[in-house]
Formats: structure tokens, sequence, C-alpha cells
């Protein structure tokens, strides 16, 4: 029998799948119980793969537990005012300035997915992007192209501006890549997938081909201090 600690367990989306039809406080709270058992799961689930993944990266987030965002929806300035996410999520932090971007992923009934990158870069940080994208962009592009990478993504994802922004040129053959605000790349799951006894093994599998662009991009987000 696969350990429950590797899997993700049927009766997590079947909660959600009801979550999402009776988004309100009084159902939640009386199925508070069945919330409370069924992340559980989740959390044995993620301290498994943040194992895995600590045997060849170096991530400071200490535990499974603490790698989970809260469920609880952020209301004050959303039109949507359900107060509950209908997802389990969470993400893995590198560890140092030298190893940048973080793994982010979510398990949501017609929705998971894995991703990784800058999702909210500085300012300084976007400037030191752009800047080495028009010294060269032929890294990148290389990167992004590679076996291990492109089997899994498709390529970039995240915001961008319509234009290219202001200081740079237009004409630049890196002006699709400057017009990106976010750095992402991201990976979809069937609810097959998410719920087979070895989507640990596609879930590892897949943070580790993020592992080239976060090389890249450590490498020019490095300042010696």
């Amino acid at each position: 029998m696969k350990n429950t600690k590797t899997i993700i367990p049927s009766t997590s989306f079947e909660f959600l799948k009801k979550l999402r039809k009776n988004n309100n406080r009084e159902w939640f709270n009386a199925n508070k119980q069945i919330y409370q058992r069924e992340l559980s799961g989740i959390e044995s689930f993620t301290e498994s793969l943040l194992d895995r993944m600590k045997k060849h990266d170096r991530i400071d987030t200490p535990s499974g537990k603490k790698a989970l965002m809260r469920i609880y929806r952020d209301i004050r300035f959303s039109a949507d005012k359900t107060p509950y996410k209908t997802n389990f999520s969470g993400s893995f932090h590198r560890e140092g300035k030298l190893l940048r971007g973080g793994y982010y992923f979510q398990f949501e009934p017609g929705n998971s997915f894995i991703a990784g990158g800058f999702w909210g870069p500085s300012s300084s940080d976007l400037k030191l992007i752009r800047d080495e994208l028009v010294f060269d962009d032929k890294p990148i592009r290389k990167v992004l192209a590679s076996s291990k990478v492109a089997k899994v993504f498709t390529g970039l994802t995240g915001e961008t501006l319509t234009r290219v922004p202001r200081g740079y040129d237009a004409a630049s053959p890196a002006a699709d890549l400057l017009k990106y605000k976010q750095f992402l790349l991201q990976h979809h799951f069937t609810d097959t997938e998410i719920l087979a006894p070895d989507y640990i093994d596609m879930a590892e599998t897949t943070m580790k081909a993020l592992r080239p662009f976060f090389d890249y991009m450590s490498e020019v987000l490095y300042v010696p201090s």
C-alpha cells in the first residue's frame, strides 16, 4: 500500500468541491473537523515533498505545515466576498541571497499546478533582469528552450506591460522579454494526475526542472556586497 504521506487523498478534492458550492462561514464551521482532517493529509504530503526537495536544493522552509498558506481569503479589497480559498496551496523558499527563486504549488479540482520564479521582483531586481536581457537575451532563451525545461514548461508566464518599459529600446531583440513584470514558469496537472499514487514523483520532477531557470536568474541577480 502506498505510504499515505506521499499521496494527496482523494477526499481532499471532495472537500474542496463541496466548499466551492458552500463557500460561507456557516457551512465551513459546521465542517471544520473535516477540513482539519484533510489539511492534515495535505501537510503530510507537503512534508514528504519538502524532504525530497531538500536532498538536492537548499530550502529554508522549516516544515510542510509552515509551507502551506491559510485557506482564509483577504476580502478587504476584493469584489469577491467569498471567505475561503477553494484550494490547498503553499510554497518552498530557497535559502540565502545566492539562491534565488521559489517553488509554488496549488491543489484544486480543475486547477492544480506547480509554478516557480519571481512573482513580485523588487524594482532593483527588475532592473538587473532587464539590463541583462538587453545586454544578451540568448542565455535565457537557451535555458527556456533546453530539453529539461521545455518538456515541462511551455515558456514564461506572468503579468506583462503592453509596451517596452521606458528607458529601453522597443527595437531591442529582447523587447518581448522586457515587457514582463513577473518571470514565472508553470505546469498544470489533471485531477487524475494529482490523485495518482506516483504524483509526488511528478511533483518533484517538475520542481527540479525549474533549476536551470533559477540558476540563470540567481547569477543575474547576485550583487556582491
